[in-house]
């Protein structure tokens, strides 16, 4: 089995390209921009037209300073995004307050920031401008020059408007946030999930066809290693007996052919031992994924029980990387979280084959047993800090590999006595694994006839 160490980081910073926050930036411009010449010269409103062209203009020539002075493909950090997102709340905060403040519709345009920020930054940036956007929106509650409006009019808006406009925005501001952020982090974890299983997978596959290379490397050798045949024989036929090359002529002859013997053997593996190698009992199974974790002080107790019919012969697998390395990884964790003993329990009968591993550990905690399998829930962890803890990306990698090859899974904590710790029961139809069996060898054989015949 190989262990894989995928580089995913759970609160992984998506680091924006420059030349998007540009882009939302001039369209912010453009829509600031004709929303104060209409009201100025549309409705014919008086106010501080000046004043709000001037801050305008500082959110354009910062980007024009920054088209000019970085690639189009620049990548900003994350303390860049934070300071051009809280330039943005205080230069639209200092807008709404030379155009009535929290009267104006469009304060509504505040929360803008944050959710842009939920939905590509850290928790951490995300709290700092909400805390920003809050203290603007609250200030302009308060503070603001008068709403631009008809000069012969006056327009009166109640106190307790204002106070449910700031509640409003507010909440606004903080569900959206949550919920952007809520979505975006559950893409990046299914999206580096699947990354990661894909890349096991990719790496199981190229052990598998190192088979059908070996055939095709025998292939290639054999004229090369006939004509040292050959011409090894016609030396030991040419030269004398006591001749000193003879003895080198019969070693280099000898050779050739235990080359030839081991290259044979290479390409009848498919033919003559395929079902061995490529098929295994239940009991085998279980031994090749217990083998390697037999040695870090762990009691490993395997029970292999047919009760209800004991004469029925024992299922048969066919060998799969992705079962392989989905049970080594439960088989795993349950030794890494055991305290002295793991048991496996296989039992089967005319439908199913059941699998049983339990260990004698803290198990899952109850409210966490609903999400276990789920990406980067690391169900565990918390009981040992001191190692560092997962990512929780192995027990999902495990699930999905197990369940696409046909078994279902449940967890539990252990209810044997002695074993109170978690316990996983993998289970497949034996129908199931009857049809891969009849898909065995067409499937395996065209894997590794079909390189040779291309070359």
């Amino acid at each position: 089995m190989i262990p894989i160490q995928p580089n995913f980081h759970h609160h992984e910073v998506l680091k924006l390209r420059l030349e998007t926050l540009i882009r939302i930036r001039w369209l912010a411009i453009l829509g600031q921009f004709s929303a104060v010449m209409f009201v100025a010269y549309g409705l014919q409103f008086q106010f501080n037209t000046i004043s709000c062209l001037a801050v305008i203009a500082c959110s354009i020539f910062l980007n024009i300073f920054l088209h000019l002075r970085y690639s189009a493909n620049f990548r900003v950090g994350e303390n860049a995004v934070f300071s051009l997102l809280a330039f943005d709340i205080m230069q639209l905060a200092f807008l709404l307050y030379l155009t009535g403040g929290l009267e104006n519709p469009f304060s509504l345009l505040l929360i803008v920031p944050v959710i842009i920020s939920a939905a590509t930054q850290s928790r951490r940036q995300i709290v700092l401008l909400g805390i920003l956007a809050v203290i603007s929106i609250s200030f302009l509650a308060f503070f603001h020059l008068p709403l631009p409006w008809y000069s012969n009019q006056r327009l009166e808006i109640s106190l307790l408007l204002i106070v449910g406009t700031w509640l409003a925005i507010i909440a606004g501001l903080i569900f959206t946030a949550i919920y952007a952020y809520r979505l975006a982090d559950e893409s990046r974890k299914q999206s580096n999930a699947l990354m990661a299983t894909e890349m096991i997978l990719q790496r199981e596959q190229f052990l598998s066809s190192l088979d059908g290379l070996a055939a095709a490397a025998a292939h290639e050798l054999g004229t090369p290693l006939a004509t040292i045949a050959v011409v090894s024989k016609e030396m030991i036929r040419e030269l004398p007996e006591n001749s000193p090359l003879a003895a080198d002529a019969h070693l280099l002859r000898s050779q050739a052919s235990r080359c030839r013997d081991i290259l044979q053997k290479l390409t009848s593996l498919h033919d003559e031992g395929m079902d061995h190698i490529g098929k295994m009992t239940f009991a085998s199974l279980i031994d090749e994924i217990v083998e390697p974790h037999l040695h870090f002080g762990i009691k490993l107790k395997i029970n292999i029980n047919n009760e209800n019919d004991s004469d029925r012969q024992q299922p048969v697998f066919v060998r799969n990387p992705a079962t392989m390395y989905g049970l080594g990884n439960l088989v795993e964790n349950a030794v890494d979280f055991a305290k002295s003993q793991v048991e496996i329990d296989a039992n089967w009968d005319k439908d199913r084959v059941i699998m049983t591993i339990t260990d004698d550990g803290k198990g899952y905690p109850r409210e966490m047993l609903r999400h276990i399998g789920e990406p980067y829930v690391s169900t565990r962890d918390m009981m040992k800090k001191n190692t560092g803890g997962g990512l929780g990306l192995g027990l999902f990698i495990a699930k999905t590999l197990l369940e696409r090859s046909g078994a279902q899974l449940e967890f539990a904590s252990g209810d044997k006595s002695g074993l109170n710790g978690a316990k996983i029961t993998v289970t497949w139809p034996l129908a199931h694994l009857e049809r891969q069996q009849k898909s065995f060898k067409t499937r395996e054989l065209a894997q590794i006839i079909s390189p040779l015949d291309q070359g």
